[in-house]
Order: structure tokens, then sequence, then C-alpha cells
């Protein structure tokens, strides 16, 4: 893989950011742009830990999908508290994820504010993500194919991104959000996936108060290397081809993929992971 260092800022206002990075549609990490959030000092796992510990969080872990789970169906339930002392005692592959802070604490809403970035920021999807050591998501893009603003609390954590010019080289799964789930894009084999020497992608590590923008519909791979949570906010995508293409993927693809999911159960599942190989090994060395 080809991957290039995630440009830098320690700050930015909204022109520069339009100009240089959103209409192009490239990434950017912003390293001081939260300190005078209440956030900025307040929120770590302590903190969550005391506010929302009797709350029961539901948990992913890398699991293989499987035919028989529903859409983002949880591996596992745990109250905060215990999810928290567990991340803080020992490694867990045990993930949050689209955890909506508004509807499960509102007064969490009262320790951050709404960055003018030139873009409509959807107010109402506040999500959290939290994750141990070396626990990961899947490569994946988000189905809406939102423009989104990851900021990192508490932890460290490796970001691995591609733009969607970069399907044909990433085993991506049919009538699916992911790629093949064998692979280890922390630590290719490339033996295994050849086609991954050819893929060009940016790459970082975020810390607490650092900023990452995710283009629309940009892959992302996120591992926690300790841990820690991150807040994502989201705008709609702009360009009217993703537009049509997160129409697609929320009002017919997600529909179909679970109604071949009941017709034929892990077959399916089978079919399409066999077909992220074969589909990209023809387009590229045929």
């Amino acid at each position: 893989m080809n991957l290039k260092d995630i440009p830098r800022v320690k700050t930015i206002g909204k022109e520069e950011f339009l100009k240089n990075y959103f209409r192009p549609q490239k990434p950017v990490v912003i390293e001081n742009f939260i300190e005078d959030w209440p956030a900025y000092n307040k929120w770590n796992l302590d903190y969550i830990r005391n506010v929302a510990g009797n709350i029961t969080v539901p948990l992913y872990d890398d699991r293989h999908v499987d035919h028989k789970d529903g859409f983002n169906q949880p591996h596992a339930k745990m109250k905060m508290a215990d999810y928290i002392d567990l991340l803080k005692t020992e490694p867990t592959k045990y993930r949050i994820f689209l955890w909506n802070i508004l509807k499960e604490i509102p007064q969490l809403q009262e320790d951050f504010s709404y960055p003018d970035f030139g873009l409509r920021l959807m107010k109402g999807l506040p999500m959290l993500f939290f994750g141990g050591t070396d626990s990961y998501t899947f490569m994946h893009y988000d189905i809406d194919l939102a423009n989104i603003f990851h900021f990192q609390f508490d932890g460290k954590k490796e970001c691995i991104l591609f733009s969607q010019s970069e399907n044909r080289y990433l085993y991506k799964v049919p009538h699916a959000l992911i790629t093949h789930e064998s692979i280890d894009f922390s630590n290719p084999d490339f033996e295994k996936w050849p086609a991954l020497k050819k893929v060009n992608g940016y790459k970082t590590h975020l810390e607490h108060g650092q900023v990452l923008y995710i283009p629309e519909g940009y892959w992302h791979h996120m591992k926690y290397m300790s841990p820690g949570f991150a807040m994502s906010l989201r705008a709609i995508a702009r360009n009217p081809i993703n537009l049509g293409k997160a129409l697609y993927n929320v009002f017919v693809m997600r529909h179909f993929d679970s109604l071949m999911r009941s017709l034929k159960g892990q077959r399916w599942i089978d079919w399409k992971n066999e077909q992220a190989i074969s589909r990209t090994h023809k387009a590229i060395f045929n």
C-alpha cells in the first residue's frame, strides 16, 4: 500500500478549509481546534463512566459477518461502567459505535459546540465511538457517504483512509460497504492480497483534542492503539453523485442484502466474499 501522511494544520478557518480540503475532497487533521470546548478538559473515560455508568450499551467485536446478523446488530451488551472498567484493565475487541449522545446523555451536549466549517452539520446525530487496545473497525465507508469530522478524546488511534477512486484495488465486497473482512490493513499480507500493492491512500494517528476530516465516501479503518473514544459530527454529501449513492444504499442496497441473507443464508455471505477476491483480481490482472 502506498500511504501518505494526512496533512496537519494547527487550526483552520472556514474559507481555508473549504478551499484546501472540502472542495478538493482531501482529508486533514486539525490539531488545535477544540481547546475552548468544556469537553476538551472534561471528557475522558472516567468522566463518561461517571455520567453514563448505569446505561446499558451495545457492543461489537471483529467477528466476521454472519447471515443471521441483523443490520448493526450488537454482539453483546454491558453497563457502561463495566465496559470502561474492562477497557482500562485488559485488551478487548469490544467496541461501541454510533452511540447517540443526545439520546442517551443530553447533558453532554453542553460540553461541545457545532463548529462552522461552511457545511450544514446534522445536529441530531453526534455519535460516540469507543474501543480498547488493538480493537479495530473493518475497512468500510459510511452508508450515507457523509462528510465526517472525527474528534478524538482519551487515547490514541491509527487511521487509514482511501478514496472511492481506489475501489478496484480494495477487495470490495459486492452489495456491502466493506472490504474483505480477512484483510488486516494495519499489516496486510501482500502475497494473499496482491492488489493492495497498487492502492494509494492516507494514514495518520489521532490523539486527544485532534480532529480528522474524512471526505465524502472515504473508506476508513480505525485501530485503537490504547483505550479511548471519539465523537463524529457529520454533514450530508454535497456531490450529487455521492448523494445518489447514499440514497441507493439506504433504500435499495441494504434491503436487497437483507433479503438475500434470508433467502440464501451463509451461502450469500460466502459468495460475496469470493466475489470480492475474484472481481478485484480480474480487474487488475486481466
